[in-house]
């Protein structure tokens, strides 16, 4: 076995350890914000993304083994991470492209599981290759510091030990420091840099020809450039006109605006969270369905209101509230991400006196004793639904904190029907618990809005309100409501905390979206092609 000086000090070999360790971590939640906007972080996504790198790091483990017992050269394996450092860094510039482009050669071959399939042939693109070099790190390592029989334990120990601190720092600082601080694309820069210092110092201190360092010098340029052109990469490239694209703990944020209104997106592809219409009137969207809510639980007949919010967001409903309700108006929103909030107030003017509680929805009604005439439950975003928000725990949670005659309305952000369907599921959970429920398909898009209570006046005094409402417009707007209100006849589909399938539910509504809206285009695809496709586009 070929020696260099500076592996004779065993310091070196544990910090590569260490530093493998930590970047195989921090790619892979990497590689869950990469995703996210196109494919939502949902527990099927980690999935993908566990999965994926678990085949890649088995792989490189065996071939690791393998090549350091054939060849014991430990400038073969800085070789390697020079070029997994290389490819890590070129994530950021070349990533979402890979994602768009697989996603539209998938949406018109594949009719179930897109996201699935989709999610799983972007990570084994982009993600496989650099942790199948980084996963040939022990093995490599062991053959080197291990030397005879009497210490061999303790150093395969120390070696996993190593990358195992490494691994538990990977996965904290992205999480909590480079990729709120610096964004997805700069988090790998950093860790791909890492790992080309960490090889630099290799082949410079053990003083190796340039002939055989050739890749040092290239893999820099390579770097250099991935830097300059990977540094501020935006997810959603085509869009030129974007008022605010940036990343929290928590979420993709995207804020955009034409001449009509305001839109809060966390996915690039699909989905409006929120909505500011610059004219101060309604809004067109499920926010003026779930408006309903406060009529049913008596706001013309009362002083005050009192109204939580649990998945705030930009504070649509609360700011379309204040608009249109006279009174007295207690409403406190709930939104985990602080940021999405700060977005709230600079961006869509959220009124000042709306309280908003950085905190989990259903810890927050754990925390508190309070109760409300209206609770709106609107954490629901594409297939990421909390399963703990849609058990009948929860719910029975929610009633717990609903004053006499209060209305819980629940946005269902994907319209669905059959034998089985995530809203069926929803629906049948919500009917567990309280005995009076309707819903309300909104205007045109995926939105339904379910309206429970244990008040058996519930529609009686909703009519009542309705005619006393002065302004025209909102008047107008609830009696689309009304037209539209349909009582939920309950089946036996009840989630509970111990088993709620929300995202396969989600999964296959989002199929259905899909292959609706990509229908029309498959027609085009099958007669003329992709450049048929392209010139409609």
């Amino acid at each position: 076995m070929e020696t260099r000086p500076i592996l004779k000090n065993r310091v070196f070999l544990y910090l590569t350890e260490f530093f493998a360790g930590m970047s195989v971590m921090a790619v892979e939640l990497g590689a869950s914000r990469l995703l996210a906007p196109y494919f939502s972080s949902s527990q099927i996504v980690w999935t993908i993304i566990i999965g994926t790198i678990m085949i890649a790091m088995a792989l490189g483990n065996i071939y690791g083994g393998r090549a350091a017992d054939k060849n014991p050269n430990p400038d073969r394996l800085y070789a390697r991470i020079i070029i997994a450092a290389i490819w890590i860094a070129a994530i950021p510039v070349l990533g979402k492209y890979i994602i768009i482009l697989i996603s539209g050669l998938l949406i018109f071959t594949v009719s179930n599981n897109f996201l699935v399939i989709a999610g799983f042939v972007a990570c084994m693109v982009i993600f496989v290759f650099p942790l199948f070099l980084l996963g040939t790190v022990t093995p490599s390592l062991v053959k080197y510091t291990v030397d005879n029989l009497d210490n061999n334990g303790k150093l395969v120990g120390n070696l996993n030990a190593f990358n195992t601190i490494g691994s538990i720092i990977g996965t904290f600082v992205p999480t909590f420091i480079s990729i709120p601080a610096v964004g997805t694309s700069i988090t790998f820069l950093i860790f791909a840099g890492i790992l080309f210092i960490l090889c630099a110092v290799y082949f410079i201190s053990s003083k190796v020809s340039m002939k055989k360092i050739k890749r040092l010098p290239v893999g820099m340029f390579i770097f250099i450039l991935c830097v300059i052109f990977g540094h501020r990469s935006n997810f959603a490239f085509w869009q030129k006109d974007l008022l605010f694209e940036g990343e929290s703990i928590y979420n993709y944020l995207q804020v955009y605006e034409d001449d009509r209104a305001r839109y809060f997106s966390t996915n690039v592809l699909f989905g409006i969270q929120s909505v500011y219409l610059k004219e101060k009137g309604l809004t067109g969207y499920y926010y003026d369905f779930a408006m309903a809510a406060p009529f049913m639980t008596g706001v013309n007949e009362k002083d005050s209101l009192d109204i939580l919010i649990l998945g705030n967001g930009t504070g649509t409903f609360a700011t379309q509230c204040e608009r249109y309700f006279d009174k007295d108006l207690n409403i406190i929103g709930v939104e985990i991400d602080e940021k999405i909030t700060e977005l709230a107030r600079e961006y869509f003017e959220l009124p000042e006196d709306v309280e908003v509680v950085t905190y989990d929805g259903r810890a927050y009604l754990n925390a508190v004793d309070e109760k409300y005439d209206v609770i709106m439950v609107d954490a629901y975003q594409d297939i990421t639904i909390p399963f703990q928000m849609s058990s009948e725990e929860f719910f029975s949670l929610v009633k717990d904190h609903l004053k006499d005659g209060g209305v819980m309305v629940v946005n269902m952000n994907m319209k669905s029907g059959g034998e089985g369907s995530i809203n069926e599921y929803l629906s049948d959970t919500i009917s567990s618990v309280f005995s009076e429920v309707y819903y309300s398909d909104t205007f045109g898009v995926s939105n339904r809005e379910v309206f429970a209570s244990d008040n058996p006046e519930m529609l009686r005094v909703f009519a009542e309100n309705v005619e006393k409402e002065e302004d025209y417009e909102l008047s107008w707007m609830m009696d689309q409501v009304s037209n539209r209100l349909v009582e939920y006849n309950a089946g036996d589909y009840v989630m509970t905390d111990d088993k709620a399938p929300v995202e396969l539910l989600g999964m296959k509504v989002i199929d259905e979206l899909i292959q609706a809206e990509v229908s029309y285009y498959k027609e085009i695809f099958k007669e003329g092609g992709i450049k048929a496709v392209i010139e409609m586009l």
